[in-house]
């Protein structure tokens, strides 16, 4: 089993490599929105 176990690993770390998955939040992080703005009391100085 222990050799099972090693090629899959090795397939999905090639998958990974050749066609990553697709994570939003590792690309797109654009800071707190205007909802947090107005819980703070701060205005929003970017629409």
């Amino acid at each position: 089993m222990n050799v099972w176990n090693h090629i899959t690993h090795f397939a999905f770390a090639l998958r990974e490599f050749v066609a990553p998955t697709y994570r939003p939040e590792r690309h797109y992080m654009r800071g707190p929105g205007p909802a947090c703005a107005r819980r703070l009391g701060t205005p929003a100085a970017f629409h």
